[in-house]
């Protein structure tokens, strides 16, 4: 039964994952999702189902548009991998409980800012506000704690940000304020705290690649809303068990 539920939500995943592209390209730019149909780019050739077979269709075509070559982005394959694989990864972590939807649910928002905020450099407040009440009410009706350790994750998360966009001068977006506050809420306190030391640890490796690289120059900004993201993935996952290894080991 495991294997089949996994199987399931692996399809569905990478099939959601396809759409969640579309919306996380499309709404920043102020686009229909639904409208027009997918096609290339470059050509205005319009997909068929050939071309739109989730991972597959980029690997057969060579990551190339079948009718005029032209190279397709990266993105599409990986944000519908991601979406399979970690909509499997929460199912093992959580069941077929109450914390299943809830699992799904920051799966999807994740997926879809972080192809946004990478393409864009934005987060675009009409993906937050579609899910906000999506999780509040999940996290209202099947919390993982107390419903206070979920208002102070929020409130940490979107008062720790804030303040580094004050004290950044801008260095950082309001996207990733609301972002993280909305994170916060579904992890709650403190493993909202883990969350933003994970993703800085992991954006700060992330730029010192680049700079080995020579991909990035100083000044140069990063989206860190993928690293939020990450951070919150992994809190939500190990949360408990990395704070209460942490607390062991110096208590």
């Amino acid at each position: 039964m495991t294997a089949i539920i996994g199987i399931y939500l692996l399809i569905l995943g990478l099939a959601l994952g396809s759409f969640y592209n579309v919306v996380a390209l499309r709404v920043p730019a102020g686009e229909s999702v639904v409208h027009p149909p997918s096609r290339c780019s470059r050509c205005g050739t319009r997909l068929g189902a050939m071309d739109m077979i989730p991972v597959l269709s980029y690997l057969f075509s060579r990551g190339r548009c079948r009718h005029c070559g032209v190279s397709v982005s990266a993105l599409y394959p990986l944000g519908e991998a991601a979406t399979g694989l970690l909509f499997v990864w929460v199912y093992l972590q959580t069941g077929i409980t109450g914390q299943l939807p809830i699992g799904l649910v920051l799966v999807s928002l994740s997926v879809i800012i972080t192809v946004a905020d990478i393409h864009y450099m934005k987060i675009p407040n009409k993906v937050l506000l579609f899910f906000l009440p999506i999780l509040v009410v999940l996290i209202i009706l099947t919390p993982a704690g107390s419903l206070w350790s979920h208002l102070g994750g929020a409130l940490a998360g979107g008062s720790i940000l804030l303040l580094i966009v004050i004290l950044s001068r801008g260095g950082m977006g309001m996207g990733d304020v609301k972002l993280f506050a909305l994170f916060g809420w579904v992890i709650g306190f403190p493993n909202v705290l883990l969350a933003l030391f994970a993703a800085c640890l992991l954006g700060l490796l992330y730029g010192m690649i680049l700079r080995v690289a020579g991909r990035n120059g100083r000044g140069q900004p990063i989206p860190f809303g993928p690293f939020l993201a990450a951070g919150t993935l992994i809190a939500y996952g190990y949360g408990s068990h990395i704070i209460s290894g942490y607390l062991s080991l110096i208590g």
